[in-house]
């Protein structure tokens, strides 16, 4: 059966309490969300995607999630560049910008657009941005057993009907990609090849995959509404729990750490303007 926790070594990622990673993934995404420089932006991406690698992301999904990305980025390289213009010239404070290329006029439509490098530079931004909140993710939610995350996010004080219904996703989660190979290898046997077919085709086949798939998930989840009923449950964080959460050293190092981060990235914003967009490039 496939495993959600997708980390098999140990490092101090998964040997930290899941309220820390908490902690870290908000410090980290509120950084990554307020700060606008690409310079900035890009060398926090370079970190939290190599503390994935030490922490033991599998490659696999990291590559995944750049190809995944990548339609998404150059569209946003090309959205920011032509018409992004206004906000840029606001942030340096300037009315001039420094053109690419333009459009020739006769095109229809987009004819006489001009792509300027400011705004593909904050293009550059946006891509680190939404990089680095997607790759802090597996980085505390990876390297967390399930059952310890339940645990550390009662003790967090978050209500249980809550915790429980983002458990019962991640529980849920490899089921349904299971099912999603079984029904493409009952296809293959009956003679579809989908390693022969295009995009298009492609598309098609796994459009026809979402119904069992939904009919399946909606199954599942009805047999646990039952058992949940017969359990008498209730949402209430008030019952025993069979695992522990416990803060160690390492935590509260950790915590305090991420705390004078989180309090040094908004002085230096502020008073130095470090991560503002001019910020090491003009």
């Amino acid at each position: 059966m496939m495993k959600f926790e997708t980390v098999d070594k140990q490092s101090i990622f998964t040997r930290l309490d899941f309220r820390t990673k908490l902690l870290m993934m908000a410090v980290i995404t509120i950084i990554a969300f307020v700060w606008e420089s690409p310079v900035s932006g890009g060398i926090l991406t370079l970190i939290v995607g190599s503390s994935c690698i030490f922490a033991g992301v599998k490659l696999e999904y990291l590559s995944t999630v750049f190809k995944v990305m990548i339609p998404f980025y150059i569209l946003i390289l090309i959205v920011m560049g032509f018409f992004n213009t206004n906000q840029v010239q606001t942030l340096l404070n300037t009315d001039t910008l420094t053109p690419i290329f333009s459009v020739p006029k006769e095109w229809f439509w987009v004819g006489g657009l001009t792509m300027n490098q400011e705004g593909v530079i904050y293009g550059l931004n946006i891509i680190f941005k939404t990089l680095t909140m997607v790759l802090i993710i597996p980085l505390g939610i990876f390297t967390t057993d399930i059952n310890h995350m339940v645990v550390g996010m009662v003790q967090a004080r978050i209500p249980y009907k809550i915790v429980f219904i983002f458990s019962s996703t991640l529980r849920f989660f490899p089921l349904l990609l299971e099912e999603i190979q079984g029904i493409l290898e009952a296809q293959r046997l009956r003679g579809l090849a989908l390693e022969k077919m295009g995009i298009i085709k492609k598309v098609t086949v796994y459009a026809t995959i979402a119904v069992p798939l939904i009919l399946n998930a909606m199954a599942k989840s009805q047999r646990l509404e039952v058992v949940l009923q017969s359990k008498a449950f209730s949402g209430s964080s008030k019952r025993t729990y069979l695992h522990e959460s416990i803060l160690t050293q390492t935590d509260y190092i950790c915590m305090i750490g991420f705390i004078l981060l989180f309090m040094f990235a908004t002085l230096s914003y502020f008073q130095w303007g470090v991560g503002k967009f001019p910020w090491l490039l003009y």
